[in-house]
């Protein structure tokens, strides 16, 4: 296909495991990511949530990047709502001192968490962030990152992380236009948004310091196994926590294990969201998850691919990862 692969780690959390056995697995599917040639690995920032264990993206990304040499760490994202812009930058930036050219720093909207405690326990009200505070936030954390701000970041010389905007809405990518700024698209959250998320992007997109071009990662939900069958089984625990979200129900909710997920009574309505949203994703064996990945590819033109696997075993991410890049 020609097209780079890269993934966004959740750390799931399996049945009774605790977070020392969930981010160590984290770290062996992050080495088997780097061993099958995969260009880079984001983690994404939730808080008190029972089913992913990734609050402090950049803390994982710096143990990740040290524990491995080639492939590229980042986050996927940090929420910009929940934190100040100069701390952002000077974690980021501390990063990519230490593991020059390889860090990516995603930034996002979303709330990472929702329980409002939690909310309240971080720097931002309980209220979601406006647009125009948001953009302000974006805009200062560039500026810190540029060495624009008139606040020194690190002193001397240091290699800049890569920015990145994570984009589910056609507001998001503008503003990732406007300032020129690569981004990833989450075709796996959000899927009917694709299409006007890109056409928003590249017909407002303006040369930066960042990129000369428009650059885009496609993010797409992957479950691949040796059969189409496996794989249906290995996405039962994600589908259950999906009908939930596809409901608009939110809440943190625990990861069943497949046992538990065999045994949920869905909705017939509940069941049909859940087929539709992974029509356009890309579950199955081999051959039906790589003709997906390159029709997405085909239909987007987007430069890249990150996978996302939700399934309960940390082997079975692993092997997902293992079959599509042996397979591409």
């Amino acid at each position: 296909m020609g097209i780079p692969l890269s993934a966004l780690e959740l750390a799931i959390v399996e049945d009774g495991r605790a977070a020392t056995e969930v981010l160590a697995s984290t770290v062996a599917v992050t080495g088997k990511l780097e061993e099958l040639g995969y260009h880079r690995v984001w983690i994404a920032e939730h808080h008190g949530s029972p089913a992913i264990a990734t609050s402090s993206p950049p803390v994982l990304a710096a143990h990740l990047a040290a524990v491995t040499s080639s492939i590229r760490v980042g986050s996927g994202g940090v929420m910009a709502p929940n934190h100040a812009p100069l701390a952002i930058a000077e974690q980021f930036a501390t990063l990519s001192a230490l593991n020059p050219g390889r860090i990516d720093l995603g930034v996002g909207r979303g709330p990472g968490t929702f329980d409002e405690k939690i909310i309240r326990a971080l720097r931002r009200g309980a209220d979601p962030a406006t647009d125009d505070e948001y953009r302000a936030d974006v805009a200062e954390l560039l500026g810190h990152l540029a060495g624009e701000s008139g606040i020194r970041v690190l002193p001397g010389e240091v290699p800049t992380p890569q920015p990145w905007l994570l984009c589910s809405s056609a507001a998001g990518a503008s503003l990732a236009a406007e300032l020129g700024l690569p981004i990833a698209a989450a075709h796996h959250i959000r899927p009917q948004h694709t299409a006007e998320v890109l056409q928003a992007y590249r017909a407002n997109f303006k040369p930066s310091r960042w990129r000369e071009k428009p650059y885009v990662i496609l993010c797409v939900e992957t479950i691949c196994a040796d059969t189409d069958a496996e794989a249906a089984q290995l996405a039962g625990p994600c589908a259950v926590i999906k009908s939930s979200l596809l409901k608009g129900e939110g809440g943190d909710l625990a990861f069943p294990t497949p046992e538990q997920a065999a045994a949920h009574e869905m909705a017939p309505e509940s069941a049909e969201l859940v087929a539709q949203f992974t029509a356009v994703q890309a579950h199955g064996g081999p051959e039906k998850v790589v003709r997906s990945l390159k029709d997405l590819a085909a239909a987007t033109g987007a430069d890249e691919l990150m996978l996302t696997t939700p399934v309960y075993d940390s082997a079975a991410r692993a092997r997902s990862y293992e079959l599509v890049a042996e397979s591409i």
